[in-house]
């Protein structure tokens, strides 16, 4: 099949973008924009995180290996650059006319993104592309028919839209106090010592060292599959592998008494896919006020006290008028603002923040960098930030830096400098 190079497109979508049915349409040849009417009859793919997301959950459920059949490792235990490889390969399988690609550089390191964008530049040559694209950054350079997707409408432009000044994303109120402070009087948040972690034969932390102390705000980041999932499940109390190792988290030993729920009672956390768990209807107001007693969902009646810390809270990011609203009608961005302040309303000695920009368009993920800089910056709490991303906006004062070799992924910390 021939086709023009310029037929390929890109379309810029934020988070009140209804991207989903639009990609649907397009698949199913059904209610087909006119700018893309030459599909109808094609045969398309998608490449997304939803697809993947579909093929793990058919593994992890009904063992049905499609995209893995050529090897005994589970998608679910491969790094996201792995998994995406795969899944493109799968894709190509099938021959398609055209791919759709949703964020594709969503979750990857920056060595992934390179080897990625070298196999679309190839793939360009003969496939047609649709790029969705939340961030500006994920251009791909053999696009130069651009639109804008508002809602459900679909917007021709003429040059690559520009991002607004990140000065607009200033967050001026002071963040809102913790209701009470949570005792913590030692001197480290974290200490890991000579950590060491592997899998069957594979080797994945290598005698890692790292100290976190109150206050401190750090970014976590290494290339996909460097371990930091597993670093991170090592200090918030989930993995078995902690036991045995010399590791203090809030002045206790792992392994020496202390619960899961001890540890947990001290720490913050939010990772996306947490939002998932959040599907009934609950307020904005009753999502922050469900911060305070570690719940999923409201089940106790709030008193003034919080509904006013609530208000301060959502009057911070501007979203106070919307209090009563409920979280699962709120775009991606929002979402996850919420998810954070949720995750720091009683300043705990740590707060966790996994991938919160993942997903987002270039003004929110602004937004929840700002909010990250500023709890940071007004509080007690240690941070940590992981992303794969390089937010230029983030002013971590530490990044904590894996890297992987032959005996497992190696850590070094790096100062950043002060706020």
């Amino acid at each position: 099949m021939s086709f023009k190079p310029t037929e390929h497109r890109a379309i810029f979508i934020n988070n009140q973008s209804q991207c989903d049915q639009l990609i649907e349409d397009i698949l199913n040849g059904l209610h087909i924009p006119a700018e893309f009417k030459y599909l109808k009859d094609l045969k398309g793919a998608l490449f997304s995180k939803g697809a993947l997301d579909d093929f793990i959950e058919e593994e992890e459920i009904h063992d049905q290996k499609w995209l893995t059949s050529n090897t005994e490792q589970s998608l679910k235990s491969m790094s996201s650059g792995e998994r995406k490889k795969a899944l493109l390969a799968y894709l190509l399988q099938s021959d398609p006319d055209y791919l759709i690609l949703l964020n594709p550089f969503d979750n990857l390191d920056s060595e992934s993104q390179i080897g990625l964008k070298e196999r679309l530049i190839k793939l360009s040559k003969k496939k047609q592309i649709l790029l969705f694209l939340s961030r500006k950054a994920d251009l791909l350079p053999f696009i130069s028919n651009f639109y804008f997707l508002k809602d459900k409408q679909l917007i021709p432009l003429h040059l690559v839209p520009e991002i607004e000044n990140p000065s607009s994303y200033e967050l001026t109120k002071p963040i809102p106090k913790p209701l009470e402070r949570i005792p913590y009087e030692h001197s480290q948040i974290v200490q890991l010592k000579n950590v060491c972690v592997s899998y069957g034969s594979s080797q994945i932390l290598d005698k890692v060292n790292w100290v976190i102390r109150p206050g401190e705000f750090w970014k976590l980041s290494g290339p996909n599959g460097s371990g930091k999932s597993t670093l991170l499940s090592m200090i918030n109390g989930d993995n078995p592998k902690a036991y045995g190792q010399d590791i203090n988290i809030f002045g206790y030993q792992k392994g020496k008494g202390e619960s899961v729920w001890d540890l947990k009672k001290s720490m913050g956390y939010f990772t996306p896919a947490m939002i998932d768990r959040f599907k009934g209807y609950h307020s904005l107001e009753n999502m922050i006020i469900s911060g305070l007693f570690d719940s999923i969902g409201l089940y106790v009646k709030p008193g003034n006290v919080h509904q006013r810390l609530a208000k301060e809270w959502l009057e911070l990011i501007g979203m106070d008028h919307k209090k009563d609203k409920y979280f699962h009608t709120l775009n991606l961005g929002e979402k996850h603002l919420i998810m954070c302040i949720r995750a720091m309303i009683k300043h705990p000695p740590l707060l966790i923040l996994d991938e919160p920009t993942a997903g987002l368009d270039d003004k929110s993920a602004a937004l929840v960098v700002a909010l990250a800089n500023k709890m940071a910056q007004e509080s007690e709490t240690a941070i940590i930030f992981v992303s794969h991303r390089e937010e230029p906006l983030l002013k971590t004062q530490y990044e904590f830096q894996l890297s992987p070799a032959e005996s497992g992924s190696l850590g070094v910390s790096i100062p950043h400098g002060t706020f």
